[in-house]
């Protein structure tokens, strides 16, 4: 498949009616850059790829918009799980919260190579 060749995305919205959108494989590679490179740079390098390439693709918007929602909601989760430690909890949940972050980012990373929207579950949509 050529830079050019564009592949049919599905897109199921909020109000549940379905569109389409037409990915390029640079779109589907930056897509997949932000979520790998999080591994190695947890903010710098994803925020980097969204905003260099957010305004030529939607769907380069739309990943690293979720990246960011994904990053602040585990954070959240991360310190909350800190504050925890207190009463010993904590060291069960955030090794937890940690390995659950890494899946995530994983199965993000495949999805947006392949194409997809992908929603990650647990976060919140705070960056629309």
């Amino acid at each position: 498949m050529s830079d050019d060749e564009k592949r049919g995305t599905h897109i199921i919205t909020e109000d549940g009616r379905t569109e389409s959108m037409q990915t390029t494989n640079d779109e589907r590679m930056f897509a997949m850059l932000i979520y790998l490179t999080s591994l190695v740079t947890t903010i710098i390098g994803p925020i980097l790829i969204w905003l260099l390439k957010r305004e030529e693709s939607e769907f380069i918007d739309y990943h690293g918009k979720e990246y960011l929602n994904f990053i602040i909601s585990f954070a959240v989760y991360g310190f909350a799980a800190s504050a925890l430690m207190v009463i010993a909890v904590g060291f069960l949940l955030a090794p937890i919260v940690g390995v659950v972050a890494f899946i995530f980012t994983i199965i993000a990373a495949v999805k947006s190579y392949n194409g997809e929207l992908y929603r990650i579950p647990l976060i919140f949509r705070l960056i629309k």
